[in-house]
């Protein structure tokens, strides 16, 4: 995800796309508002003649800028787009006609002094304040150039100031003095700045909008929490040029800390889940200066920027936690967000080595404004998914329960009947046997509906109860196969997180299952441990074994195509190994070990 220079918020007109229709109807706003001033002139003049000064040029000129803002509209409105070449031209057709006209009007006692005010809202409605600055230029740089051809010219017959004559043109010369023509020229140049000011502004702050609303449309619900995540994060991500972002999340009731973390490269996984711990909070979470905040490290001193939730900017006594960030996260310079959903999860967001283009404070406020409104959504997709886990949890618990009153009930009596069957074909042994076999089928089937219906079952363990649920799930196992089967481990209380032990949980059934279905064994064993680096599960039997002799290693199953699939693919969503130890006619034994401390995906 590499992010292409020039992409960073240092100008939010450049990155806000341009949309043709709305392009189009500003232009059609426009034309409408210039054949309305238009109109408005022409009932001035009609009260008042003199406001052009009796000049058949100057009527000559307002007819043709009537008939040319008509035409403008009349052209845009059957036009499907407008294109930049045609937008200038009109735009230069605007800045030169109130330059013109004021030659024959009264200045700035003229209403046509509005439509030297009308070119400037025109350049800062289509673009902004550079571009309005400089329509006020060149309306400027128009009015001193004829002020300098008027002045230079010869005094025609019958002129007397304020008005010339020039070749039967009655000519107002008196508003080109320097004087005056340096405080009108003052007046466009002030105008143009405050226009092309407030337009910038409101092109900001439309531009930031564009972005939020972006980046919301980013989420979707089918993609799920980590592809949504790894939407958003990449949307920002390539908005500040950061290195890397890192969310952190703190489940209150249960204490877990979940970290995600998205990489800003070409070669990186995308949005990963981190193994966490519960003491990491007091790392991540507390303590931090302000609701969100920027700190650069600047030699041995840190340089911090912290504003509360309004937006203002508080004071920062201590600057120990970024300390003890950099120490788990190296970074240079970070932005951090906090945010909270309703009583459940608190957390922040951690950009990395961002760039700075604009000024700080608008920035982290932009930043605030963005997890709150984006950060709503993101947890209706969560709460969504959750929804539908537990919908789809009850759903298999109903249809388990509906196994265990109706299909394994009925298999369990018919299998009584026929045992009692067998038993009165006593004189019989070709009937007997017959009925012998038809209950053990029954049997097989009630085990294979009971192991269903476990697997069906959601666990809902984690490391306080792992120790009794294997310990359970290996003593139901020998009472309803009758093979004995014991669960030994030397763990106290283990510190593993919940999705390991739902894995584990998970392994241990289904190598039980093989057990029972394939091995021939009459003893089993489920060993759980644990060493500095690693948890170790192991399942011996002493059946009959795989197919094939030796110790194997999981790349060496995939190999040769041997192993347990279900317990290889298990192993791997715990980014664990599996090694297998078969020995035909004497046993298996299936060792797993899971890294501690190693990243471990989460499922959302």
């Amino acid at each position: 995800m590499q992010v292409r220079a020039g992409r960073y918020r240092h100008s939010w007109r450049l990155r806000v796309p341009v949309d043709p229709g709305e392009t189009r109807r500003i232009e059609r706003w426009l034309a409408t508002a210039r054949v309305f001033l238009a109109v408005s002139a022409l009932v001035a003049i009609r009260m008042d003649p003199t406001q052009l000064g009796n000049s058949w040029a100057a009527y000559g000129l307002f007819v043709f800028y009537l008939a040319n803002g008509i035409l403008i509209l009349m052209l845009l409105r059957r036009r499907l787009q407008s294109t930049a070449s045609f937008r200038l031209l009109v735009h230069a057709g605007d800045v030169a006609w109130p330059a013109l006209i004021s030659i024959f009007a009264e200045g700035p006692r003229s209403p046509f002094f509005l439509f030297f005010i009308f070119v400037l809202a025109a350049a800062a409605y289509r673009w902004g304040l550079w571009e309005t600055l400089g329509t006020a230029a060149a309306e400027v740089s128009l009015l001193w150039v004829e002020s300098f051809v008027l002045r230079s010219l010869p005094l025609g017959p019958g002129g007397a100031l304020p008005w010339r004559i020039f070749e039967g043109l009655r000519v107002n010369v008196t508003e080109f003095e320097p004087q005056r023509l340096f405080m009108l020229s003052v007046y466009l140049l002030v105008m143009g700045l405050l226009l092309g000011y407030l337009a910038e502004q409101q092109k900001h702050l439309r531009a930031e909008k564009a972005v939020i609303t972006r980046t919301l449309a980013k989420v979707r619900v089918e993609a799920g929490l980590t592809g949504t995540l790894q939407q958003i994060f990449g949307e920002v991500l390539s908005m500040y040029g950061a290195s890397r972002m890192l969310v952190v999340s703190h489940e209150r009731h249960s204490h877990r800390v979940f970290l995600g973390e998205l990489r800003n490269s070409s070669h990186a996984p995308g949005f990963q889940w981190l193994d966490s711990e519960p003491r990491q909070a007091n790392t991540y979470l507390y303590d931090f200066p302000g609701e969100v905040c920027h700190a650069v490290k600047d030699g041995g001193r840190w340089a911090v920027l912290a504003l509360d939730g309004e937006g203002n900017a508080v004071a920062v006594p201590n600057t120990e936690p970024l300390a003890q960030l950099q120490q788990a996260q190296p970074f240079r310079s970070l932005i951090t967000v906090s945010f909270l959903f309703g009583s459940e999860w608190r957390g922040r967001v951690f950009v990395f080595d961002p760039v700075w283009q604009g000024e700080k404070q608008e920035e982290l406020r932009f930043m605030l404004d963005v997890v709150r409104q984006v950060g709503p959504a993101i947890y209706n997709v969560y709460l969504l998914h959750r929804l539908r886990r537990r919908a789809g949890a009850a759903e298999r618990a109903r249809f388990a329960r509906e196994l265990h009153d109706g299909a394994v009930q009925s298999l369990i009596a018919v299998e009584m009947q026929v045992d009692v069957l067998r038993r009165q074909a006593v004189g019989d042994s070709a009937i007997g046997n017959e009925l012998g076999r038809i209950q053990g089928l029954l049997r097989e089937e009630v085990l294979n509906l009971r192991e269903l219906m476990q697997q069906l079952k959601s666990i809902d363990v984690d490391a306080s109860r792992l120790i009794a649920v294997m310990n359970d799930t290996v003593e139901r196992f020998q009472r309803e196969t009758g093979i004995t089967a014991r669960f030994v481990t030397d763990i106290e209380e283990p510190d593993m997180p919940q999705r390991v032990c739902r894995e584990l949980v998970r392994i241990v059934q289904e190598g039980l299952v093989n057990v029972r279905k394939h091995s021939k064994a009459r003893h089993a064993l489920v060993r759980l441990g644990v060493t500095n680096a690693h948890w170790n599960l192991s399942l011996e039997d002493d059946g009959k074994g795989f197919p094939f002799s030796g110790r194997f290693t999981q790349e060496q199953l995939d190999e040769i195509g041997k192993g347990p699939m279900i317990i290889k693919e298990r192993v791997r969503l715990i980014a664990g190994q599996l090694t297998v130890e078969s020995n035909p006619g004497q046993g298996t034994r299936l060792e797993i070990t899971v890294p501690r401390g190693g990243e471990v995906p989460h499922e959302f």
